[in-house]
């Protein structure tokens, strides 16, 4: 891969930080922005050497200073892949109107807060490729996550149109759809439950953070030039779209 500047949201814990070192291996100067563990992020950097960032995502101000910051570290940013996301889970009828804004902020307003600031500098230089790690249940849904499925599903509707606007100016869209993958949230499942969800995969296991980050090296490549508007579903045959 030519030497592009990579920013990466969520980009220091499970699947982001897998996403960060891959593009580093590939040859990418890489941003991994954060907002909440201190720690991890500073182990994170010391362990990789990777430039880590904090901002709020769904805060359209401090992604605005925050790219700013990272343009006048690093340079123009080439690969912009957003992965940010939290859980809120609950029954619709008991979700609250807090679990609902606070996912749709963070997982859908952040696309909105980066890509916007991002767009037009990528547009004119005729060179851009946004990665969107939606999920499994964007498309098939599941039960005590109406409003992750819902942003997850935005992202998708995201990827499409965005992708029809930029075709022409160089710049890909493209949106990831992992299964379930061996993070630290997932392995925090308890035991009997995590068996279940296993015996619903067809090859028998789950998915590892580095398959998901190779999916997203190959589409931040000059080799991927004419694929945009996809969704890539990575779930080991556990649901076929």
């Amino acid at each position: 891969m030519a030497k592009r500047i990579a920013l990466v949201t969520g980009g220091t814990r499970g699947i982001g930080a897998a996403i960060s070192k891959e593009l580093k291996n590939s040859g990418c100067t890489v941003a991994a922005i954060y907002h909440g563990n201190d720690d991890a992020a500073k182990k994170f950097k010391v362990e990789t050497g990777i430039n880590i960032y904090k901002w709020d995502v769904s805060d359209y101000k401090a992604c605005s200073a925050g790219i700013a910051q990272v343009q006048r570290d690093l340079g123009s940013i080439d690969i912009l892949v957003n992965n940010a996301g939290i859980t809120k889970d609950a029954m619709f009828h008991k979700m609250t109107e807090e679990q609902w804004h606070v996912v749709m902020e963070t997982n859908l307003s952040s696309c909105f807060n980066m890509t916007r600031l991002l767009i037009e500098p990528m547009r004119e230089r005729q060179f851009g490729r946004i990665i969107n790690i939606s999920s499994i249940n964007a498309q098939k849904g599941q039960i005590g996550q109406v409003n992750y499925s819902a942003a997850k599903a935005g992202m998708i509707g995201f990827t499409k149109a965005l992708a029809l606007e930029n075709a022409k100016k160089g710049v890909t869209v493209n949106a990831i759809a992992p299964g379930y993958i061996e993070t630290d949230m997932v392995r925090a499942v308890a035991p009997d439950v995590l068996d279940k969800i296993v015996a619903q995969i067809p090859v028998g296991r789950l998915g590892h953070p580095e398959e998901i980050a190779r999916a997203v090296v190959f589409l931040a490549s000059d080799d991927s030039s004419f694929i945009t508007g996809s969704t890539f579903s990575l779930n080991g045959a556990q649901y076929l779209s």
